[in-house]
């Protein structure tokens, strides 16, 4: 039996191995090709009506989704419909799913469908204040966006720009944040939350009819919307309409003003800072709102009478006093 001549299988290894071998890699990444055009396909609509309302790229929503659910593969996704990895956070009444994450066993927020978590993540990164320089930025610049998102702590990954990057000029996303979306539904947050109030509070989400919530001094809020009344803003959370007024000092027969902020839950008897100073056209009304705190405690903490207002420059005690020692 005549002798293999080694140098010969080398150069067969050589040739064919990476054929065989090569050949998975390729197919492998053919099918992650596939799986981001697939979801890109599925979700594109929802990210064109989110930078509609909310001025994000679509590119960027895209990329991000497809990065955090492995083209909604991921557990989170598929179970929770959540595509963001947002948690529930204190007060988060919906549904929610157990998964490890930074710990073990971390309350995840689970969406109706897609598009609530879509909506849910535009609405965090527009209120968050660590991330308002972004919406400085032409929509146009997914890279300035891409890298802002990192900067800003969106993602642990010193790599996180460049792969939003990667994905948006492989698929072309760019090109979408080139369009003229305008939608008579959208209900633009620019024109719900007033501006000089805008990202001043934490944003805490999107319910099931659109409204947008934040917390302040730890308690829930929604700023009216034009032709709200008790009625609609009570239907809209699924509480009653005597709580409307109630938790925020107000009698059945007041009007509710566009822009006004609408307390969904008790405000607290003391304020997260322990004074004010009364400015110019302020009341004791709109500090008590200003703060979350009862209006009859506000009252109470300044031995003031119901009905009673402060002067301008004025120091109100938000907070119990503590005795000197």
């Amino acid at each position: 039996m005549a002798k293999k001549n080694p140098g010969y299988l080398l150069l067969f290894s050589s040739l064919v191995l990476p054929l065989f071998f090569g050949f998975p890699v390729a197919a492998q990444n053919d099918a992650t090709i596939q799986m981001q055009q697939d979801y890109i396909k599925k979700y594109k609509d929802i990210a064109l009506r989110e930078m509609a309302e909310f001025k994000i790229p679509a590119s960027i929503t895209l990329a991000q989704g497809i990065i955090e659910t492995g083209s909604g593969k991921s557990r989170l996704a598929k179970e929770a419909n959540n595509h963001f990895g947002i948690k529930c956070h204190v007060g988060w009444e919906g549904e929610s799913v157990k998964m490890d994450d930074d710990a073990p066993n971390e309350c995840f927020r689970k969406y109706k469908n897609a598009e609530e978590s879509f909506k849910d993540h535009s609405f965090f990164l527009s209120q968050r204040p660590r991330y308002a320089s972004l919406f400085d930025l032409e929509l146009t610049d997914y890279k300035g966006w891409a890298h802002g998102l990192k900067k800003a702590g969106y993602a642990t990954n010193p790599k996180y720009g460049d792969l939003l990057i990667k994905i948006i000029e492989d698929h072309e996303l760019y090109e979408l944040d080139k369009l003229d979306v305008k939608n008579k539904d959208v209900i633009s947050i620019e024109n719900e939350v007033p501006k000089s109030k805008n990202r001043k509070y934490e944003a805490f989400g999107v319910n099931k009819n659109d409204r947008k919530i934040f917390t302040n001094n730890g308690k829930k809020f929604i700023f009216a919307r034009k032709g709200d009344d008790f009625q609609k803003i009570a239907s809209d959370f699924s509480i009653y309409t005597y709580q409307i007024w109630k938790y925020n000092d107000l009698d059945k027969k007041d009007k509710i003003a566009e822009g006004q902020m609408i307390y969904i839950e008790k405000k607290k008897n003391d304020a997260s800072k322990p004074h004010h100073v009364v400015e110019e056209g302020e009341t004791m009304y709109s500090i008590s709102q200003l703060y979350g705190m009862k209006l009859s405690q506000l009252h109470k903490k300044n031995r003031m009478k119901k009905g009673a207002e402060a002067r301008p420059g004025q120091v109100l005690w938000l907070q119990e006093k503590k005795p000197e020692k």
